[in-house]
């Protein structure tokens, strides 16, 4: 037995195990988070669906999990049937054929479809659409500057990425009120209407088989059309697959920057000294504190909570305890992102933090694909919030804010603020 195993079979609890997946854990699930990278670090827990999983909790386990090739991404390796019966995956995506994603796949595919959409989201791809971020931002304050108070869930942090991916993916202007509508459903989960998710996810999917139907024959400069004239060694994507990645990257890439435009917007109205820090330096026409910053808000309070479903193919050992095949692997980055372990003050916000390489977007082959559009985007936001709206504070009792149900994201349901109007 080795010394982190006796370490674990020998500590007694001081206080009892907490009860996870609760309204009160989805407001603030860290308490709960530093018991178990304590106590249980890789603990098997049964989910509000009825799945039974493994948490991986520290920093070091956390890593070693995200790039093991062990767990597969596929959920055709899960032992049970809970994915066939919608308890894990985005709901109706199966019935929908859009199982197809990078989200879903392993290598060779992952690789394949990987490289082939990757050059949508190059350094060089990204900050060439600053200009259309930033018109984003300043059109939707425009909306309510005048008002002098405003929801930045609804009105700010909710459209800015979902009209952003619309125009990267290709999907015209007059549709993308549509994908607002059937994203607000997809990120509303269980405060929604029973099989709401579902339905939204089945009329994205014919939208996108209409648009991609249109865009053969008229193809523009967009990543749809950029798909559909796609190969790698002769090989041209399926229909199905040029679908299923125009889908995860819409349902990928608007609700992590919708979290994380909340979630870093609220951290900076709670920390009062942190963003005075902020504004002088943009004030000052810095870009520095801006830039650690927003990786350090990915780290205090992530828009990610738990990395999408990990399946073992083979037996594992990992943080002590054994993993069998098809056994479901849910690697909590919020908890990994708070480890004493490996960052100093963990629960401390500092935005000028340097030693941060936190897990936020992931690691190994599923390091997220768009990280540097959410990364433009988050920067865009705050920056231009803080300095427009100088005076932004909270109209609500922090406790009084709800955050949304759901496994895998962490985010806000509302996020009222007030402010002197701007004409």
């Amino acid at each position: 037995m080795n010394d982190h195993t006796t370490h674990l079979s020998t500590t007694i609890p001081s206080t009892p195990a907490p009860e996870l997946f609760t309204w009160e854990f989805a407001s603030d699930p860290y308490p709960a988070y530093a018991w178990l990278r304590e106590h249980a670090p890789v603990h098997r827990t049964r989910l509000p669906s009825g799945v039974q999983a493994w948490l991986v909790t520290r920093y070091a386990d956390a890593r070693q999990a995200l790039a093991d090739p062990r767990l597969s991404k596929n959920p055709a390796h899960h032992a049970g049937d809970a994915h066939a019966k919608g308890r894990t995956g985005i709901p109706g995506e199966r019935k929908a054929e859009l199982m197809t994603h990078l989200l879903n796949i392993d290598p060779p595919d992952h690789t394949r479809l990987r490289r082939l959409v990757s050059k949508a989201f190059t350094p060089g791809r990204v900050a060439e659409f600053a200009p259309r971020v930033q018109e984003l931002a300043d059109g939707l304050i425009d909306s309510f500057a005048g008002r002098g108070e405003a929801d930045l869930i609804h009105e700010f942090a909710f459209p800015l990425p979902i009209y952003a991916i619309c125009d990267l993916l290709g999907v015209p202007r007059e549709d993308q009120d549509d994908f607002r509508d059937w994203a607000g459903m997809m990120i509303r989960h269980g405060g929604g209407p029973r099989g709401g998710v579902a339905r939204s996810v089945k009329k994205m999917r014919g939208y996108l088989a209409d648009l991609i139907h249109r865009k053969r024959s008229d193809p523009g400069d967009d990543l749809i059309s950029g798909l559909i004239r796609a190969s790698d060694h002769g090989e041209h994507l399926t229909e199905n697959e040029a679908a299923a990645m125009a889908f995860i990257l819409l349902f990928a890439g608007f609700e992590t920057t919708v979290n994380l435009i909340g979630n870093g917007m609220y951290a900076l109205l709670t920390h009062p000294g942190q963003r005075t820090r902020l504004q002088e330096s943009l004030a000052a026409g810095e870009d520095g504190l801006l830039a650690t910053g927003v990786e350090e808000l990915l780290r205090f309070d992530g828009p990610v909570e738990l990395a999408t479903w990990r399946f073992a193919t083979r037996p594992l050992t990992l943080g002590g305890e054994d993993i069998a095949p098809g056994d479901p692997v849910l690697v909590v980055l919020a908890a990994a992102d708070r480890d004493p372990e490996r960052f100093t003050e963990p629960d401390t916000l500092d935005l000028s933090r340097r030693d941060n390489q936190h897990l936020g977007y992931g690691h190994g082959i599923h390091y997220c694909l768009g990280a540097p559009l959410a990364r433009l985007e988050g920067r865009t936001a705050l920056a231009t919030l803080l300095t427009r709206l100088p005076d932004l504070s909270l109209a609500a009792d922090p406790a009084e804010l709800r955050w949304r149900g759901g496994l895998i994201m962490r985010g806000l349901r509302t996020l009222p603020v007030s402010f002197t109007p701007v004409s």
